[in-house]
């Protein structure tokens, strides 16, 4: 009995499963962020938004998440994720909800139950969302405070539509 009168017919298998596995791995673990889809005038707003942000907040490297958008930023492993164009979140219904000031941009504080924090502009012509997360919680609002100048010169301050 032959045991390689078979074999032809296992290699595109075995090719299959080598790439299918090559495909769910990456190279570099890069963040990942959904990338929001506003209207037209939001997302210009975000793309000058964008063309601004710094290159390095709260001491670390710009490392955009995937998939690449002018609407996602990101900073660090594990990731400080910046998101422009994003829908009005919900509890910016709530009186009770928790807010700060950093440097004239207004934010929605949430805080998530794996103890990350999400902060969303406030009275801006765009929502741009910050999540900070768990790991890097222990440095305040310091993201914020390297953030809040682009969002103030790139958003500008009216209702988002």
């Amino acid at each position: 009995m032959n045991i390689y009168r078979h074999w032809p017919f296992r290699l595109p298998a075995l090719a299959a499963l080598l790439l299918a596995a090559a495909g769910c791995s990456s190279a570099d673990d890069a963040p990942t962020a959904e990338v929001p889809r506003p209207g037209a005038a939001v997302a210009e707003l975000c793309r000058n938004l964008d063309e601004g942000l710094p290159k390095k907040v709260d001491g670390l490297a710009r490392r955009d998440p995937e998939p690449a958008s002018a609407l996602t930023a990101g900073w660090g492993n594990p990731a400080i994720i910046l998101r422009c164009g994003v829908d009005r979140p919900a509890k910016m219904s709530d009186p009770e909800a928790d807010g700060v000031e950093v440097d004239g941009v207004g934010w929605l504080l949430e805080e998530q139950p794996d103890k990350s924090f999400r902060f969303t502009t406030t009275l801006r012509k765009a929502y741009v969302e910050v999540t900070i997360p768990a790991a890097r919680t222990g440095g305040g609002m310091a993201p914020l405070v390297h953030l809040a100048p682009a969002v103030g010169k790139a958003i500008p301050k009216g209702i988002a539509g």
